[in-house]
Parts: structure tokens; sequence; C-alpha cells
């Protein structure tokens, strides 16, 4: 598969085709636990009619194993409109991965980034409201813990863009504090980061996070695609590679870092000498 680009409710269909099948049940026998029509099973299961509050319902209460999976996933998707439909089969690879390497340019990726740090950039979407940022922002953090703090973390390279360092994003002290956790975040025993100096390089058009050369999740302004064919992966993992070769060393950037947060803590920005607005 070359890539998967489908929406959010698609996931809820592939993980009710999934448990059915794990026990055996025909859609017969899934629609005489649920009492649902067949016909309408079907089009849930293949992604042709989006679920709803009673087909989760019904679907925890066949599924007892998943604890509430489906409702909860079902309330989720009310607020993921601004989020690429891709980043939900994405979950499944990186959730399992032991090894993953990240790239984000212009701005610091979800892994690293602070809750004000986040929410700042979030409001700068059009037609977001508050709803919609309160399930991306506790959406970020959760995956957040569950990947950087879980009992067997994997390991994780992360590439920082420089100039994302230089980016104001809400304000100096916000960005003073994100400084800090990102050395907070380099000084774990299962994290790499490194610094891209702001040059030339292979990698302008996309982020990419790539898990164990098994998959690798690219987003961009329109959308998000999962890549999991060999030839495609590879491709990608040699950009990185390349990208890498031209990083700072883990000391400088660690340097870098620190430098950059002592003067985000001035309230004065990097790139300008007007002061900005620093946040309590």
């Amino acid at each position: 598969m070359s890539g998967i680009n489908g929406n959010p409710a698609t996931h809820f269909g592939r993980q009710m085709h999934k448990e059915r099948r794990a026990r055996g049940w025909t859609l017969q026998d899934l629609a005489r636990e649920t009492g649902i029509n067949v016909g309408h099973l079907s089009r849930i299961e293949t992604g042709r009619r989006p679920p709803t509050e009673r087909i989760a319902l019904a679907c925890d209460a066949a599924f007892p194993n998943r604890n509430g999976w489906f409702l909860e996933y079902y309330e989720e998707l009310r607020g993921w409109s601004e989020v690429p439909a891709a980043f939900r089969d994405w979950s499944e690879y990186e959730d399992g991965a032991t090894t993953l390497r990240v790239w984000q340019p212009s701005i610091l990726d979800g892994l690293l980034q602070t809750e004000d740090y986040t929410q700042a950039l979030l409001v700068t979407l059009p037609g977001s409201t508050p709803q919609t940022i309160n399930v991306r922002l506790a959406s970020r953090m959760e995956r957040q813990r569950r990947i950087l703090c879980r009992d067997e973390p994997p390991h994780v390279l992360f590439i920082v863009d420089e100039p994302a360092l230089y980016r104001r994003v809400g304000s100096a002290g916000i960005m003073a504090r994100q400084l800090a956790h990102l050395l907070e975040v380099a000084a774990l025993p299962h994290v790499t980061l490194q610094v891209m100096p702001a040059m030339e390089h292979c990698l302008n058009a996309s982020g990419l996070v790539i898990a164990d050369e098994r998959a690798t999740y690219a987003e961009n302004v329109a959308s998000g695609f999962v890549y999991t064919d060999e030839q495609t992966v590879s491709t990608f993992s040699l950009r990185l590679d390349t990208l890498r070769g031209e990083c700072y060393r883990v000391s400088e950037s660690t340097t870098l870092l620190e430098r950059m947060q002592e003067r985000w803590a001035t309230g004065v920005s990097p790139l300008s000498v007007m002061p900005t607005e620093a946040s309590a």
C-alpha cells in the first residue's frame, strides 16, 4: 500500500472488523449481538457510513475487551475535523515502534511541544473552535505521554529545524519555557536530539516520522499520509539520514538550545531588537 488517506470514521470501521474477525463472527453474528442491521454494520465497516453513538455503545457491549474504546473514539471524532485523517492509522505503527526518527520543518514537532506552545499554534488555524482546540491539545499531550513516557519507550531521534528556535510562538515567555522543555527531553536516555542548521536541504516540503523502517508518516498543509511500501519508506529514510549528516552534533545542539533559552528568557526576540510580550 503506497499511501493511506482515509478518514477517522474508516479507522472505527476497521477496528470493528478486526474485533469481529478475532471472534470468528460473521456480520450476521455481530448483528445478532448488537441488534443493528447487517447492511448498516457493513457500511460502517467499509467506511461508507460514519458511526453513531448507538453503534459505539453497541460495539463496546459486544467487545468488552476494548474497555469502552468505541464510544471514546466516537466522542473524539467530533473534535477531530482539523486533524490529518491518516494520523489515526499512523498511531498503530508508532505505538508499536522500537525506534522513531522525527523531522518537522519550521516548527517543533508535536512530540516536543509544551501545552502553551501547542495552544498558541492551534488558535491560529482558521475556523478553530474551543472544543476542537481542547480535543487536539489533549490528544497531543497524551501522545507525548504514550510515546516518551511509557515503560519501554522507543529510542527517538529528533531533528529540530533551527528556524523553529527563532520563530516566536505565543510569546517570549512561552518560547523560553519551550526551550527549557527541549533541553529536558534531550536529556532523556532514550532520546537523541540534533539541530539542523538554517541552510539548504532535501526535506523542505514535509514533516516526517519513520517507525522501525516499516512505515512513514508524512504531513503537509493539505493532509497526512501513511506509507508502508518498502521503496517509499527507504527513500524517506535516505533523505532523513542525509539531513542528519548536515546537523550540528548533539553537544553543539544542546549548547544552542541553552543559548536560545537564555535569549528568550530576556523577553526579547533573538531576531529583533524590539521587546516582545512575555507571558507570566
